[in-house]
């Protein structure tokens, strides 16, 4: 990565060939591993990417004739552009190389969409050339990009004692796990049909929603809260880490911010539960969704005020060793088509994104690596610039190339979505061919072994399948 950074900044060797072509689209940068300098290259790159001040004293062009002419002030612009341009290209290949080869669009197939719950079928007619003229795929590209997006961010104030005002290179997984939560902000308050539109003001629902993810600590389920909340699963500044610690951190975060703040001002309205296997998973095997858990957690949010509040379950997987096993890959397809769909938490290893829809064997999804500068949203203004907050490019990752550890969320509105979501995730397991991405029981006990044991109300695959599976849940 060295090497690479260094080839940005201008040195006293000759300079490339200028008919060498350049790519000059926006720059992604992606995390390859930890970091712990905050001041590293790699930052350094993008900055020099992304500037925009004056070039105040002339930049000298070495050469070894005494002869050569100094470049003026005039083409001093020239000179940032060719290295943007440089930057951008090779911070492009090694994203190729992390993520594979940029892909985006939508393929000429007719096969249907799903994103997040929602079934987009392509006809043959909008399948041709003129696909983005098709009603359709224009519908598909509008809920795409009213989808929130929380990239890397520069410029905030410093994370907790650390120097830190960049996440660059470490925060991408923090990032889509806003993603996700934000999204689920999103469907509680304003709906799953709610479309962003330019040309109307902005809603206060929705602004409210971006205020709470400021990168201030004054903003509830900021980056820098979240590393707080998270401490004791592994999260801090500069440091890289994976779904389950990421879930679990967002449990204590929303229970942190449901303790300290009165029932009026609740900034997160709804319980949050981690889906994991006997003894939190620490034995292996498919995660269990207990109902009596879940019920529990409800309670115990809800306080009695309401029966059944909405609930946000987070479903963390190891689906196999260095990639995603080929068998849970239907099973994973099969998730986006739950109403409850709030996508995956994935991508490859140091290199996180938030996958939201399926085609085929392809997953489209948010990427958190654009390095972009600190907003201030308010829901007072509704004037201000939420653009960075969306995108209209649509970039898809095949499917069998994730990192197996990844991390699935749902979101339930009452009682009986929860109680359609067990439906569909029953029937799941049972069509899964033993190998279940999780399992649905109405109660469960542990016996000396520590395996969870299922009562006798347990909801069963057979039950709505008519069909048994054996379960031959690898353990990793």
């Amino acid at each position: 990565m060295k090497a690479i950074c260094d080839r940005f900044v201008p040195s006293k060797s000759s300079s490339s060939s200028t008919s060498e072509k350049r790519d000059i689209s926006q720059t992604s940068l992606v995390s390859d591993s930890p970091s712990s300098d905050n001041k590293s290259n790699l930052t350094l790159c993008s900055d020099v990417v992304a500037s925009s001040s004056p070039v105040s004293q002339p930049y000298r062009e070495a050469s070894t004739s005494e002869h050569k002419p100094v470049c003026t002030t005039h083409n001093s612009w020239t000179v940032i552009l060719k290295t943007a341009s440089m930057a951008s290209g090779a911070i492009r290949r090694f994203q190729d190389r992390v993520l594979g080869p940029s892909r985006t669009g939508i393929s000429s197939s007719t096969s249907e969409i799903w994103l997040l719950g929602v079934c987009y079928k392509i006809s043959e007619a909008e399948s041709s050339e003129e696909a983005d003229a098709g009603r359709v795929l224009a519908a598909f590209r509008q809920d795409f990009s009213s989808l929130i997006l929380m990239t890397y961010r520069r410029g905030f104030e410093p994370i907790g004692d650390t120097t830190y005002t960049s996440d660059v290179n470490w925060g991408c997984m923090l990032r889509s796990g806003q993603m996700l939560f934000a999204q689920a902000l999103l469907f509680q308050r304003l709906g799953r049909s709610w479309r962003k539109k330019d040309s109307e003001p902005a809603d206060e629902k929705y602004l409210e929603i971006l205020e709470l993810f400021g990168d201030t600590e004054a903003s509830a389920f900021s980056i820098h809260n979240l590393i707080l909340a998270g401490e004791s699963y592994g999260l801090a500044a500069g440091s890289w880490v994976g779904p389950y610690a990421v879930c679990r951190s967002w449990e204590s975060l929303a229970r942190k911010n449901k303790e300290e703040t009165d029932v009026n001002h609740k900034s997160f309205s709804m319980a949050v539960h981690i889906v994991s296997g006997s003894e939190d998973g620490e034995r292996g095997g498919a995660p269990i969704l207990c109902i009596d858990d879940v019920t529990k957690t409800c309670l115990e949010f809800s306080e009695g005020e309401t029966e059944w509040p909405p609930i946000l379950l987070l479903v963390p997987l190891v689906l196999g060793l260095d990639k995603v096993n080929p068998r849970y890959i239907p099973s994973l397809i099969a998730t986006f088509t739950f109403p409850q769909s709030l996508g995956i938490l994935g991508g490859k290893p140091g290199a996180s994104t938030y996958i939201v829809g399926v085609q085929e064997d392809k997953g489209f999804y948010l990427d958190p690596h654009d390095v972009q500068q600190v907003v201030t949203v308010k829901k007072e203004n509704q004037d201000v610039d939420t653009s960075s907050y969306h995108c209209n490019t649509l970039r898809y990752v095949p499917l069998e190339s994730l990192d197996p550890s990844l991390a699935l969320g749902f979101y339930c509105q009452d009682k009986d979505d929860f109680d359609d979501f067990c439906i569909r995730a029953t029937k799941l397991a049972g069509d899964s061919n033993g190998a279940p991405l999780f399992t649905v029981t109405q109660s469960h006990r542990t016996n000396d072994c520590g395996i969870a044991e299922t009562s006798s109300s347990t909801v069963t695959s057979t039950e709505i399948s008519g069909e048994e599976h054996e379960d031959d849940w690898q353990l990793l």
